[in-house]
């Protein structure tokens, strides 16, 4: 309907919702993937070949750190320590005489000499085989989680044969990589967010170690971080979604992500200027699920409208609700 005044046309205001910019709070994240992987993991295999002769574990159980877990038949080994100390017990023996004999001229000094070159020589003998006696046994390097055995009582193993894998998963370590842009702002000490598909929520962790170099392929670099896992849920392999902080901005203007629309040369907002909608381009930084951080095109206690965004046009009568 016309009002006679100039052609204008008299349009009721549309009904909209609308928020005022005040001061808020984001932090800037970067997202990856990431892999866990245990604290310490280790194959165990046998120093010195030959036949099993007793298993000690029980598979997919704790062992502690120099626990026997594997004999590798030492009958051999054994029966010839066991001639090495009755020849080195004869050996001192005859040492002693000498050296009493020694000091009343009964034998010479090259006599004497040479039975003690003797003893010496038997002890380093006794002490290799001793080592050989040690690498026929199989013991945990460090305390955890032993996994399936890939052997039984009775086989043939050389250093080669792999027996079962040892880890150590609390804490558990998070292998992930962040582009080279953001490789200044990733340090040791660094709190981290993860989700793995078998928890329900998020994990906290921190990061402890970078590589020395980015990645010349892909222009990433590797981060390392740690995460503690008491309950032993968290197992290696499994996939991690990670999140990094990589700062807090202070004072920023935040808008709701559904009141930012993309256009063809960017982004548009609409704020309400004298009963009216009008659009603004705006620069957007940080997003997260339900705010965008504004950079620029918006200032602090304008008026953002906050519904009806398909039906809005430059112009149009509103009224806040």
């Amino acid at each position: 309907a016309s009002d006679g005044d100039g052609g204008g046309t008299d349009e009721a205001p549309m009904g909209v919702t609308a928020t005022v910019l005040q001061p808020g709070t984001v932090t800037e994240q970067v997202r990856t993937n990431g892999t866990l992987r245990a604290d310490e993991s280790v194959e165990l295999t046998a120093e010195a070949g030959g036949k099993i002769t007793d298993l000690r574990f029980e598979e997919g159980t704790r062992v502690e750190e120099g626990d026997l877990l594997v004999q590798i038949n030492d009958a051999e080994l054994r029966a010839r320590k066991q001639r090495l100390e009755h020849e080195l017990q004869l050996a001192s023996d005859r040492a002693e005489r000498q050296k009493r004999l020694l000091a009343e001229g009964g034998v010479s000094q090259e006599e004497y000499d040479a039975t003690v070159n003797e003893v010496e020589v038997l002890k380093a003998d006794l002490s290799l085989v001793e080592a050989q006696i040690e690498k026929k046994k199989i013991r945990a390097p460090f305390s955890g989680l032993i996994g399936l055995r890939e052997v039984s009582e009775g086989a043939y193993v050389s250093p080669q044969t792999q027996i079962a894998t040892l880890q150590r998963v609390n804490p558990v370590k998070i292998d992930f990589s962040v582009s080279e842009q953001y490789a200044s702002q990733v340090m040791p000490g660094q709190s981290i967010s993860f989700s793995v598909r078998s928890r329900e929520h998020p994990l906290e962790g921190e990061v402890y170690a970078t590589n020395s170099k980015v990645n010349a392929d892909t222009r990433t670099l590797q981060v390392r971080a740690r995460a503690p896992n008491p309950d032993k849920r968290l197992r290696p392999g499994m996939f991690a979604d990670v999140q990094v902080p990589l700062g807090t901005v202070e004072d920023a203007i935040v808008v709701p992500s559904f009141a930012v629309t993309p256009t063809l040369d960017g982004q548009r907002v609409f704020v309400a200027e004298s009963g009216t909608a009008q659009p603004r381009n705006v620069a957007v930084g940080v997003r997260t699920d339900s705010t965008v951080q504004v950079t620029g095109g918006l200032a602090l206690g304008d008026t953002v409208i906050t519904s009806g965004m398909q039906e809005l046009r430059a112009g149009l009568p509103i009224r806040i609700e």
